[in-house]
């Protein structure tokens, strides 16, 4: 389903909707600036757009550029942007927000360290104004383009060939990074490294009950660090992490058992049934009970 992106922030100006589904973070928009402009706003997940009609005045991070009718634009992982009228005739344009992980899988993947991680570990990389007479850029926009018009239409395989298109735009980014900036450096290798580390004690206690403190012990590292190396790396934060894995346990355990749902909730991590309830419904976008009668 398309529609328009509200955006809704907390006090760090962190966006707070929620873009697909765990099992698909991703969505399409459609944005109408004769309706009200992009205000300032950051998020985990990439962005990418193209202008359908008039122009846009988009600021992404330093800096601002006007984008015409064919041209579009890339956010990176955690970039404040905005976006704004530049004519009097308003904007229109469709977007695509999407999880890294969508693309990169695992983090031993090779999709994710050969096209994830140099573009989300780029922290020069803010963003990039899309146009289409650059052939490589061209490129890029018509694979937004592909993947939203394929969610616009759903058939069968859309989530499998708006993931192929997303993943071509990300290969293609990932070439033409500056060769200092495309390949991971010392530090985004480290990075990686404790975040596994992280990954792996979370994946064998997440029944339990787990701080930012206990998942940064686990790697030998303040909590600081331990939120800047989740957020440089897989664009989340260990909590959010946490949760998201518990509710996937749990949707798991909800259609290949019987067990009762708060027998589920409890060993995954939830205590507070009604909340795991929520939990659940925000990030798979249906209750337990319901997913459990839709798996069969």
């Amino acid at each position: 389903m398309i529609s328009q992106c509200v955006s809704a922030v907390d006090k760090h100006d962190q966006e707070l909707k929620r873009h697909g589904t765990a099992a698909f973070p991703m969505a399409c928009y459609l944005d109408d600036l004769s309706i009200s402009d992009v205000p300032w706003h950051w998020h985990e997940e990439l962005e990418v757009a193209v202008v359908i009609e008039g122009a846009a005045a988009v600021t992404i991070g330093s800096e601002t550029f006007t984008v015409g009718k064919g041209d579009g634009f890339f956010v990176n992982s955690g970039v404040l942007h905005d976006c704004k009228r530049a004519e009097a005739g308003g904007c229109v344009f469709h977007s695509i927000v999407f999880h890294p992980r969508l693309v990169g899988g695992s983090l031993e993947s090779v999709f994710y360290l050969k096209y994830v991680l140099p573009v989300v570990g780029n922290k020069s990389l803010e963003g990039i104004h899309l146009r289409w007479e650059e052939d490589w850029q061209r490129r890029m926009l018509e694979n937004v383009e592909r993947a939203w018009q394929t969610c616009a239409s759903e058939p069968e395989d859309f989530e499998i060939v708006a993931r192929g298109q997303l993943a071509q735009l990300l290969a293609n980014l990932s070439r033409h990074l500056p060769a200092v900036d495309a390949a991971p450096n010392a530090r985004m290798v480290r990075n990686w490294e404790r975040v596994k580390q992280m990954l792996q004690f979370i994946h064998r206690n997440y029944a339990e009950e787990l701080t930012s403190a206990d998942i940064a012990t686990s790697a030998c590292v303040s909590e600081s660090e331990c939120l800047r190396c989740f957020r440089a790396t897989l664009g989340t934060t260990p909590i959010r992490y946490l949760r998201e894995y518990r509710v996937q346990a749990a949707a798991r355990r909800l259609a290949d058992t019987q067990e009762p749902v708060a027998l589920v909730a409890v060993e995954c991590g939830f205590q507070d049934v009604s909340y795991f309830t929520k939990t659940f419904r925000e990030i798979m976008g249906s209750t337990p009970r319901a997913y459990r009668i839709a798996q069969g």
